[in-house]
């Protein structure tokens, strides 16, 4: 009996010794991946070496048992070098440092991450070529190492990895012939352009455009009879043709019906990793688009619930008939951009179809519908969203847009951001919809429009007055979304009560700020924490409507970006809100006593709804 207690305590320290050390050497790990990059970054700030784990780090997330599966350094402003330490992650799943500066070559080591499913390194400066250990990971899905430097042929192994559903090699120094076999079978020429010396098959190559030795003796005399002969058959072929063409035309002309021939011939045709579904399976799907399975509508169209025939359920937005005037060609370039967005907070697109009448987008289905549902509609055996809840869909709406405008090439400005299009899936994770069908627009300039799209109460006055759109109208319309969250009422309610007090929504609330008054506009279901004073809520609370404030500045210069959004809701506030009460001060000194009564006129209450009609 004693022997099998000293056998048992013995068993029970080794496995305390082994939990202490899985952690440790995942910190050992980051120290060292940290080292690689320039001293004094204020990503790494909270890097502390001495902690037992990472998973209290700024952009480090934990899974089961405290092992890292995601770090998300992605626009940090990161230089120096990728170290190989790194693959001692072995949870990792995600690994995103896309938008810095990194050189040097990918570590092969990479290669020997089993768990990794996303690695995004573009927009930075790798040289060297792609190792070919990548092809080891046999869960990737997503692969983005556009706009490096890379050189050297694409590795064949990477046409093996079978989960591979995004894939972008464009931008690049890539030579050679371009993989069509396994899954790059799926992709289209945008995921590798931009590479002047690849081509697309071994007949495009260089070495095969010299000219070739000229025959002689016996075999020129062959060849020139097989030129002749050859020159015979081709022209019996050009006077037949007309003939058999004109017997087809007119064997079918008594049947003469319209269909879409690329439809039905090509089902399963693919753009990218999109499935292009036939207008016969989406009728199925939908019991031919029955008001039933109707879950809304907006400027864009009409959406509706299907279920496929293998049982899975999806989303398809119809879109109005004033867009099926887009061509054929833009439509497919717009599609194939916006499925190039795939981020954990973004609705990914699953596929489309197109016919001469009809476009349609198919997404997955969204069983907790959106945000805004979830605010005012909710059922009587939901529970109404409780604050941790809340403040998680802050922040993942926040990293959705800030990879939109940050993390997509060519830049996506969604134009209508609000409760309605912040979608929740199965565990309440806020998932961003309906972007990209506004416009495409590069980020890097404003741009002006001809017609505004957007929501009462979500559109910043540059937009309504000029027309002039950028990365900052997307950022007050996030600021005018955490009004929502927080108060649980419509971005138009929130203008309604602003009004009665002579004021806009964002002077009104600034207002209820200081003087201590936020219980009038938080939501009553959240009221009791707020005031009972639960430890760090109230704090918290007031952390999201001054960062709401920030974002919904009249002036779009002085609106932060939303990478320094999501900042704020990891990181903190203080510094950004000293700065802007500072500035705020001395404006006030400047102008005077003006303004209480200007600033009704910069509501938007008094322009007519056809003004601000857009999409949903």
């Amino acid at each position: 009996m004693a022997a099998r207690r000293r056998l048992l305590l013995l068993l029970v320290l080794l496995l305390c010794r082994l939990a202490a050390v899985l952690p440790t050497s995942e910190v050992e790990a980051l120290q060292g991946f940290m080292a690689g990059f320039a001293g004094g970054n204020a990503a790494f700030q909270s890097w502390d070496a001495s902690a037992p784990n990472p998973c209290t780090w700024f952009h480090v997330t934990c899974g089961p048992g405290n092992q890292v599966i995601r770090l998300d350094l992605g626009n940090q402003s990161l230089s120096g070098e990728l170290k190989p330490d790194i693959w001692q992650l072995q949870a990792l799943q995600s690994l995103e440092l896309y938008g810095n500066s990194i050189s040097g070559k990918i570590p092969s080591e990479l290669g020997r991450l089993a768990s990794l499913q996303t690695l995004d390194l573009y927009l930075n400066n790798f040289t060297g070529e792609i190792p070919n250990e990548l092809g080891n990971l046999s869960k990737l899905s997503n692969l983005r190492l556009n706009n490096n430097s890379l050189s050297g042929a694409i590795p064949m192994s990477l046409t093996t990895i079978q989960n591979l559903e995004v894939l972008d090699l464009s931008h690049n120094n890539l030579s050679g012939i371009i993989p069509t076999n396994g899954s790059f079978s799926h992709f289209t020429p945008i995921s590798f352009s931009n590479n002047p010396r690849t081509f697309a098959n071994s007949s495009d190559s260089p070495s095969n455009n010299s000219g070739a030795a000229v025959p002689s003796g016996r075999s020129s005399a062959s060849s020139i009879g097989t030129i002749a002969g050859g020159a015979a058959a081709g022209a019996a072929m050009l006077f037949a043709a007309p003939i058999v063409l004109f017997a087809w035309w007119w064997r079918r002309k008594p049947h003469d019906q319209f269909f879409d021939l690329l439809e039905e011939e090509t089902p399963e045709v693919h753009l990218g990793q999109l499935r292009r579904f036939t207008l016969r399976e989406l009728q199925v799907a939908t019991d031919n688009f029955s008001q039933t399975n109707l879950l809304g509508r907006g400027g864009f169209g009409k959406v509706y619930k299907g279920r496929l025939l293998d049982g899975s359920l999806i989303a398809i937005k119809r879109l109005n008939e004033d867009r099926i005037g887009t061509g054929e060609r833009q439509f497919l370039m717009e599609v194939e951009i916006i499925s190039m967005a795939v981020h954990q907070n973004l609705l990914r697109l699953q596929g489309y179809c197109m016919t001469p009448t009809e476009r349609l987008l198919v997404y997955p289905y969204m069983e907790n519908k959106s945000l805004e549902t979830r605010l005012r509609e909710c059922s009587d055996s939901q529970q109404p969203l409780d604050w941790p809840t809340r403040r998680k869909i802050a922040l993942g709406s926040a990293r959705g847009i800030s990879y939109l405008h940050e993390g997509c090439d060519p830049k996506i400005i969604h134009r209508d951001v609000k409760a309605a299009n912040i979608l929740l899936d199965e565990k309440l994770e806020a998932v961003v919809g309906d972007f990209g069908l506004a416009r495409i627009m590069d980020y890097k300039v404003s741009h002006v429009v001809t017609g505004v799209m957007g929501t009462l109460g979500h559109i910043p006055m540059e937009y309504l007055t000029a027309g002039r759109t950028s990365d900052k109208t997307d950022v007050f319309g996030y600021g005018i979304m955490l009004f929502e969250l927080i108060s649980g009422k419509r971005g138009f309610d929130l203008v309604g009560l602003a009004n009665e007090e002579n004021a806009r929504v964002h002077d009104w609330v600034k207002k209820l700020l200081e003087e201590d008054r936020l219980e009038v506009l938080i939501d009553p279901n959240l009221l009791e924490i707020y005031n009972g004073g639960e430890q760090g809520v109230r704090e918290e609370m007031r952390l999201l409507v001054q960062i709401a404030l920030l974002c919904t500045q009249e002036s779009a210069p002085s609106r932060p970006r939303m990478s320094t959004v999501v900042t704020m809701l990891e990181d903190g506030i203080a510094e950004h809100w000293d700065a802007w009460q500072r500035k705020t001060i001395v404006q006030a000194s400047l102008q005077g006593g003006q303004g209480v009564s200007e600033a009704r006129n910069d509501s938007v209450a008094n322009l007519p709804p056809d003004t601000l009609s857009g999409p949903r």
